[in-house]
């Protein structure tokens, strides 16, 4: 198998599994991701942790000989397909936390950015080389790239097709953080500083948050209000009012 998912307690850990191709992306593997994504959705997991196997590589992008030789209309079907499944996972229900273990390139460095976190590992590479080949980013690089970093920096990535660094990624916010090995072991720490609380709450404060990089001040304003009061109408809301109040822990359901 290409794609392994598994639940550790309150957590799925989807790993992309083709060392031997530096975890490439295959058009099968994007539909494998695909549906391990419905089966997270469908699970009872707070958060997904994103990673590859091996040590050497997250994701070093598409598989370039699947590329070529392909119809006009074959690459825009392709372009659709991974478009459509990174904003399956952006759209996830449940934060999901990109652990990059090595590079993370074209498709990769997009499934990262399709992320609601980045973590890297002092190893990790970042980049959108795809210019260096006679082409573009086409899986959401172009627009998720420059909402969280910048426009300038954004376009001087994709235009040049340069390395990043795990320490500039840092520094430009392209990650959240840099962690140190055991790998999984940081990313589940950084999952359990959230994975406790409502997981509607988590769902609507990601949805308000998002809402301001596509929308005026105004509309994010009363989207906001608009998340905020289904927020204050679940149980969840209810019992970490009444645990504050009673100075206790709250105990979160989900509902």
């Amino acid at each position: 198998m290409s794609i392994e998912l598994s639940f550790r307690d309150e957590l799925a850990v989807l790993q992309i599994n083709r060392p031997e191709a530096l975890n490439a992306l295959s058009f099968q593997l994007i539909r494998d991701i695909s549906a391990a994504l419905h089966e997270v959705d469908a699970s009872l997991a707070r958060a997904l942790i994103v990673t590859g196997a091996g040590e050497k590589s997250f994701c070093a992008g598409a598989d370039i000989k699947e590329l070529m030789n392909r119809t006009l209309d074959e690459q825009k079907r392709g372009a659709e397909l991974g478009q459509s499944v990174f904003a399956q996972l952006d759209r996830l229900r449940i934060p999901s936390i990109a652990l990059v273990n090595g590079y993370a390139f074209g498709g990769g460095c997009e499934i990262a950015l399709a992320c609601t976190f980045r973590l890297a590992a002092p190893r990790a590479r970042f980049g959108l080389p795809e210019i260096k080949l006679g082409l573009i980013p086409g899986y959401g690089g172009t627009q998720r790239l420059p909402r969280l970093i910048g426009e300038a920096r954004a376009m001087e990535m994709v235009l040049t097709g340069r390395t990043v660094e795990a320490e500039e990624a840092l520094r430009i916010g392209l990650v959240n953080r840099i962690v140190e090995a055991p790998l999984m072991d940081a990313a589940t720490a950084f999952a359990r500083e959230f994975t406790g609380y409502g997981r509607l709450a988590l769902q609507f404060a990601r949805e308000a948050v998002q809402r301001a990089a596509t929308t005026t001040l105004a509309e994010g304003l009363r989207a906001e209000a608009d998340l905020s009061t289904l927020a204050y109408r679940t149980a969840d809301a209810e019992e970490g009012m009444r645990a504050f109040v009673e100075r206790r822990p709250a105990q979160f359901k989900g509902s």
